[in-house]
């Protein structure tokens, strides 16, 4: 027996609550879609352009402090952690807003990737909230919430684009048609971004999480002082390695006492951050001469790394092309991206949400994989 396709009114405004919980931050966020709605569900390759959806409110609880004495994510505490966060977090969210549960009309989440037992957290409140209000349910993926979150900053993007997606785990740049359009052009081979300027990090004596440290250290420090290698820089692809990185800091670090590397951490910092920035600068622009696209979009984690936001914005002033980045408190992981990405699903008629509540997660999920 089937489960009934939702409906969105034509005239009404709908509320989309978004839960994330894919790794160590619980978030709760709501956004609008305002009226009118029916007629912005149409094909994906008709649709020019939408009114955007409206982020009402959004609450993050960070799991950093809990993690720090183990130097890394702890799964199942992880997981724990967000049992007790996701409730008293959503109740924050329909307060700031102002809008009643029972005003809601879809219920997002992160179905993956991340680690298994935590995103079970975000989506098993998610079912039973929407059981329980009759609601439809729609599970996101985890990255493309981050690819659309600029959508949500003051200057937002318009398609086509390429989109510089570093998040975590995740490096890989994307040409980007529309929504739910998405072609990869080039991704990390072993190491991404965001794990090099961590492992980087620990390889120093730096705390977890090391990479926001690193960032901070490397604003005072020479970044010529070593001359750490740029894997794949003029490989002629688009793909990035970044594991030849960390062993050259290993490397580097294994030759100088606690002493040295405490008095030229600065500088260790600086040089490692320039490594990593200008492979990624120097691959996003190859991409927008590729494709001929002249808007770039910058989304996850490492975005917020000022270093990488100064130099693209300057190579794509150079080339002639506008970057885009989420909000700074927009770059980590968030409910208000799972939201909005389910928003603009049900705009571009790529979704409507499920009243079918047997949910699951997918810990490991290609962005490729998508309905669209």
């Amino acid at each position: 027996m089937g489960h009934p396709t939702p409906s969105y009114r034509y005239g009404k405004v709908v509320f989309i609550l978004g839960i994330e919980s894919s790794c160590d931050e619980s978030g709760v966020a709501l956004v609008k879609i305002d009226p009118p709605l029916s007629s912005q569900v149409q094909s994906a390759t008709k649709v020019e352009k939408i009114e955007l959806p409206q982020l009402l409110a959004h609450a993050l609880h960070t799991q950093i402090e809990m993690h720090q004495p183990y130097g890394g994510v702890v799964p199942e505490l992880a997981s724990r952690d967000h049992i007790q966060r996701i409730i008293p977090l959503l109740k924050q969210v329909l307060q700031t807003s102002g809008v009643d549960i029972h005003q809601v009309d879809l219920v997002a989440y992160t179905k993956g990737p991340g680690l298994a037992g935590a995103l079970l957290v975000g989506a098993g409140v998610a079912a039973c909230l929407a059981s329980s209000m009759d609601l439809p349910l729609m599970g996101i993926h985890h990255l493309e919430g981050h690819l659309l979150s600029p959508f949500l900053s003051e200057d937002p993007p318009s398609f086509p684009f390429v989109c510089l997606l570093v998040s975590g785990g995740h490096t890989q740049l994307m040409r980007v048609q529309s929504m739910g359009q998405y072609e990869l052009l080039g991704e990390s081979v072993d190491d991404a971004a965001g794990e090099a300027f961590d492992k980087s990090a620990k390889l120093m004596g730096l705390d977890y999480p090391g990479g926001a440290e690193l960032s901070k250290l490397a604003q005072t420090g020479n970044d010529k002082a070593y001359q750490f290698p740029r894997p794949l820089l003029h490989s002629g692809k688009l793909d990035f390695s970044f594991a030849g990185l960390k062993t050259s800091v290993l490397t580097q670090v294994k030759k100088m006492s606690d002493s040295e590397i405490e008095a030229s951490k600065h500088d260790l910092a600086a040089s490692v951050q320039a490594a990593i920035v200008e492979v990624l600068v120097k691959k996003s622009v190859a991409a927008l001469k590729l494709t001929g696209l002249k808007t770039l979009v910058v989304a996850g984690g490492v975005g917020a790394n000022q270093s990488l936001r100064k130099n693209l914005k300057e190579e794509c002033a150079r080339l002639g092309a506008k970057v885009h980045f989420p909000e700074m408190h927009l770059c980590t992981d968030n409910g208000a991206m799972i939201a909005l990405a389910a928003a603009m699903r049900v705009q571009y008629g790529i979704e409507q949400g499920s009243k079918s509540y047997a949910f699951d997660v997918k810990p490991r999920w290609a962005l490729g994989d998508l309905p669209r």
